[in-house]
């Protein structure tokens, strides 16, 4: 997979991508992260890529001609599956979108900025609009670390262990069961008998039971979308 993220802040990418699994995925060939400087396309010589908006208003807006510069360089290479446009108007992304988009072969990811970009972009380019949450953060780029990150470890070959991804909270409509690691005992709190007793027919029931029970109490939202 091919991913090519747009910013105005490409510095705040360096970290997400540099490290753990999205490195791993990287050395291993599994994935390629192309950074694009949005400044690095800007028509004047301050490298400006935000301007007032047009009939007044509090914040500046991104600039349509190096966005579409940029889109439009990355496109004349290959095809892209998506173009997709980081905003807190966007749909809210879950685990079932990153379920589909880690089918995808190349993708592109432009970061919200200052107030937003020019509509015009998204007239012209953007194919899905994506909010991690309903809240607002300074810029689009941990929101694309985020998306971007959920999208790899499920690339087949990326994680070792491929059912680990399969059974995280989220991916079949549940939050994850209780899980434990040794001692068996620590300070009075020990590990339920169901997980020792050797019995996987048990250990699997109690496990969806707690799956649902948790989910129940804590997001009974997920339960009533079924």
């Amino acid at each position: 997979m091919r991913i090519d993220i747009l910013t105005a802040v490409p510095s705040l990418l360096d970290s997400p991508f540099a490290e753990s699994i999205m490195k791993r995925a990287q050395d291993k060939g599994y994935l390629e992260v192309h950074v694009h400087n949005l400044h690095d396309y800007s028509k004047n010589k301050y490298r400006q890529i935000d301007d007032y908006q047009f009939g007044g208003g509090a914040g500046m807006v991104m600039m349509i001609e190096p966005i579409d510069k940029c889109i439009s360089e990355l496109k004349a290479q290959r095809h892209y599956d998506q173009v997709i446009y980081m905003t807190p108007d966007g749909k809210q992304w879950t685990q079932g979108m990153a379920n589909e988009y880690s089918m995808y072969e190349n993708i592109i990811i432009l970061c919200g900025h200052y107030k937003g970009v020019d509509e015009r972009v998204r007239t012209l380019h953007i194919t899905s609009e994506i909010s991690i949450g309903d809240y607002v953060i300074s810029g689009g780029e941990l929101a694309a670390a985020i998306v971007a990150d959920s999208i790899v470890r499920l690339i087949p070959g990326v994680l070792g262990d491929e059912q680990s991804a399969l059974s995280d909270s989220h991916q079949d409509g549940l939050l994850s069961h209780p899980i434990y690691t040794r001692p068996l005992d620590y300070k009075g709190f020990k590990v339920p008998d169901v997980l020792i007793s050797g019995d996987h027919r048990a250990i699997e029931r109690w496990r969806e039971e707690q799956a649902v029970s948790r989910t129940a109490e804590r997001r009974p939202d997920m339960l009533s979308n079924d």
